[in-house]
């Protein structure tokens, strides 16, 4: 792990070329996203906590992938102007990418490299209850579904990880935020 996360390349989803050196200092909280899946509501709890945490320092970072169901088969431009119109989100989303398979783009490998299993919410048995549909991942460190969450602290290193089904309020999330941003 020789290149740092913040120097990855990335796009933001009109195109401009970035990268998350764009936060360095912040935390910051990677989420892979979704237009059309169950679980397509938390767009709105996830800008809710943009606003409420952003002048403390935290990021939210949207990042949509298609990699599940083809739950986000709409382009760029489609998916800026669902993300805006429906759930009014200014939080930073970026191009669509994939989070596993041949083409896992490398911030996801490098994500689950330094977090490779995501922590549940108490009582919660997500992964048994993927299973149960036959949604067994490929690979144990895979991401599971849409709206998994990656926490980076302000130095750069990836602290945590969340299964989808952690909400942006749930208390567990609140917390590993609020314990990054005053470290």
């Amino acid at each position: 792990m020789s290149e740092s996360i913040y120097d990855i390349p990335l796009r933001r989803i009109d195109g401009t070329a970035t990268d998350l050196g764009a936060f360095r200092g912040k935390v910051v909280l990677v989420v892979n996203v979704a237009s059309a899946c169950g679980m397509t509501p938390q767009y709105a709890l996830l800008e809710k906590l943009y606003e409420d945490k952003k002048d403390a320092g935290l990021v939210v970072a949207g990042f949509p992938a298609n990699n599940f169901k083809e739950q986000e088969p709409g382009s760029n431009e489609e998916i800026a102007e669902f993300c805006t119109s429906k759930f009014g989100v200014k939080f930073p989303m970026f191009e669509k990418l994939s989070v596993k398979g041949p083409d896992q783009h490398p911030l996801y490998k490098r994500l689950i490299e330094a977090q490779p299993h995501a922590r549940e919410k108490p009582d919660s048995d997500f992964r048994g209850k993927q299973a149960k549909y036959g949604l067994i991942p490929e690979n144990e460190a895979d991401v599971l579904w849409n709206f998994e969450k990656f926490l980076i602290d302000r130095s750069g290193k990836v602290v945590d990880r969340f299964t989808p089904n952690t909400v942006p309020d749930d208390a567990v999330l609140k917390d590993a935020i609020e314990k990054a941003l005053v470290a």
